[in-house]
């Protein structure tokens, strides 16, 4: 089946010293092996998740901050001088809402394509290696190219963003007007720039593979690629929740 590799055990060769197999060597690090050691994999690993936290937490602050005065202004009242009344200057936008939902549905489409490429990057690592252990032979198999996938979905997400911010604008709410519509384009364009870090982040990861770089070094740009690119998408739903209560 794709993504499989298929097993086989070879008889074992005798050293002249005692012979026998022996466990796979690590630490000797080289660009196709199993790498520069678990322990120093496992390092390297913690603080790419160390970097990823503080990322997820800056990124949530700003979103935080920007949600604070969404609702400041969506609830303010302003003194009417005509009607000697308050009333709300809030105005709402007409969101181009089905093809929001589309966006929607596409980014959490790649979401899962990059989960199954964070699995797939898994397997690829423990099957490299099993291939150091002597007397067991794995053929190598091309499987579903789950990061191109990805990488391919955000740009189709991108894409209808860009549609989206059009759509907007031709009803006549754009980036200067009062209300939403400000909020609208600030909202998407800082979640667009921030899913555009990911996409590169994915495209490093498939540059390195091509390179033929460890799989350690790619197996950790895929993992804090795959939960940044998860957080995107449920940052994307909150947004969108956002804006729907907004208008």
């Amino acid at each position: 089946m794709p993504g499989q590799s298929t097993l086989t055990f070879e008889k074992p060769k005798s050293g002249h010293g005692g012979g026998g197999v022996h466990p796979p060597a690590y630490g000797g690090g080289g660009d196709h092996g199993p790498g520069d050691g678990s322990s120093d994999y496992g390092r390297r690993l913690h603080r790419a998740r160390l970097g990823l936290l503080l990322g997820i937490v800056s990124i949530s602050v700003l979103f935080v901050t920007v949600s604070a005065i969404f609702f400041l202004r969506h609830a303010a009242l302003v003194f009417d001088p005509r009607t000697g009344a308050y009333v709300r200057e809030w105005l709402p936008a007409e969101l181009p809402l089905q093809l929001l939902l589309v966006n929607t549905f596409v980014l959490l489409l790649s979401s899962a394509t990059m989960e199954l490429a964070r699995r797939s990057a898994g397997r690829e690592m423990l099957l490299a290696q099993l291939r150091v252990i002597p007397g067991i032979a794995i053929d190598r198999e091309h499987g579903i190219p789950w990061l191109a996938i990805t990488i391919s979905l955000g740009l189709v997400f991108l894409g209808g963003q860009w549609l989206a911010w059009n759509a907007l604008g031709v009803h006549g709410f754009h980036i200067s007007s009062a209300g939403l519509s400000p909020f609208f384009y600030l909202l998407t364009g800082t979640h667009a720039v921030h899913l555009t870090v990911g996409i590169l982040a994915l495209l490093y990861a498939g540059v390195i593979s091509i390179l033929g770089r460890s799989i350690e070094q790619r197996r950790i740009v895929i993992e804090i690629a795959t939960w940044y690119w998860h957080f995107m998408g449920l940052l994307w739903l909150y947004v969108l929740a956002l804006l729907e209560f907004g208008r």
